[in-house]
């Protein structure tokens, strides 16, 4: 007897999307970071010296290179304020925007509807996957950051840059709400990822749009006279994880951008359901 709950099984669609090409080119690009940046700082010209100059984050600056060389906590640390601008925001724009454009652009998409598995739960059973993915990059970061960091750098404390050493049993505690705060602000970007990915058979268009429209909004945030508009941008609040590295936690400008992204995604996703269930699928 048919039962639309039993159609596109979660696991069905999971072993799908992981065991295609991109997501483990995906997953190895977030693995090899972490290596290419410890060899870069461990063996490269500067390696010795701190000519590296200072980066801001937040209201400060700090030395990258010392940062990173500190051990496998500031490592872990550095290799969030790398990766999570660019290489995070694409990784999750491919899992998103990938999976449902993907289906339409190979003529799969209405086979999916014939079986026929209602729009709504293909929707919903393709977006768990791709959270689950994205999820999974955003732990595969820090993960392989301290494996690589403790190697390389030794299990030195945290040096904030706030001017506090914390021990390796707080700074855990601290990289792991990072990678929590991580996982939940970056969670807009999927929703853009997603809306666009039902609105085009071009996989690489719903991705690269996805990301050129994160561009954008970092763009206009580092526009000051936009004043207080800037902190509707889920952007706005990429770094405010730097507020875990001090002796207290401040934890209003964390809330904040989590609340800005999560709303973003609800708007986006509830968008995505609404305009495919009355799409005219042909492809």
């Amino acid at each position: 007897m048919y039962n639309a709950k039993k159609t596109l099984p979660y696991s069905v669609e999971f072993y799908r999307q992981f065991h295609r090409k991109r997501t483990l080119f995906a997953y190895l690009f977030v693995i090899s970071l972490p290596v290419i940046v410890a060899g870069a700082v461990k063996f490269g010209p500067s390696s010795n010296s701190n000519s590296g100059g200072p980066s801001r984050l937040g209201s400060g600056t700090f030395d990258l290179i010392g940062l990173a060389t500190s051990g496998a906590a500031n490592f872990t640390l550095t290799m969030f304020y790398f990766a999570t601008p660019f290489l995070l925001v694409t990784v999750i724009s491919l899992f998103s925007g990938d999976t449902v454009a993907s289906e339409a652009s190979w003529s799969t998409l209405r086979y999916l509807l014939a079986a026929p598995v209602p729009r709504k739960r293909l929707l919903i059973q393709k977006l768990k996957v791709s959270l689950t993915l994205s999820l999974g990059a955003v732990l595969l970061l820090p993960i392989t950051s301290w494996i690589v960091g403790l190697i390389v750098f030794g299990s030195g404390p945290l040096q904030s840059p706030l001017g506090i050493t914390l021990d390796n049993s707080i700074a855990i505690k601290r990289i792991l709400l990072i990678t929590l705060y991580s996982a939940i602000s970056l969670l807009f970007i999927s929703g853009i990822a997603f809306y666009l990915s039902i609105r085009t058979d071009a996989p690489l268009g719903a991705v690269g749009v996805a990301v050129g429209i994160v561009i954008l909004m970092n763009i206009l945030d580092a526009v000051t006279a936009l004043g207080n508009l800037r902190k509707i941008l889920p952007v706005h609040y990429s770094y405010s994880w730097f507020d875990l590295l001090g002796n207290n936690i401040v934890w209003e400008s964390m809330i904040r951008g989590g609340a800005y992204s999560i709303i973003w995604f609800i708007v986006l996703i509830t968008r995505s359901i609404n305009r495919f269930e009355t799409k005219d699928v042909t492809s």
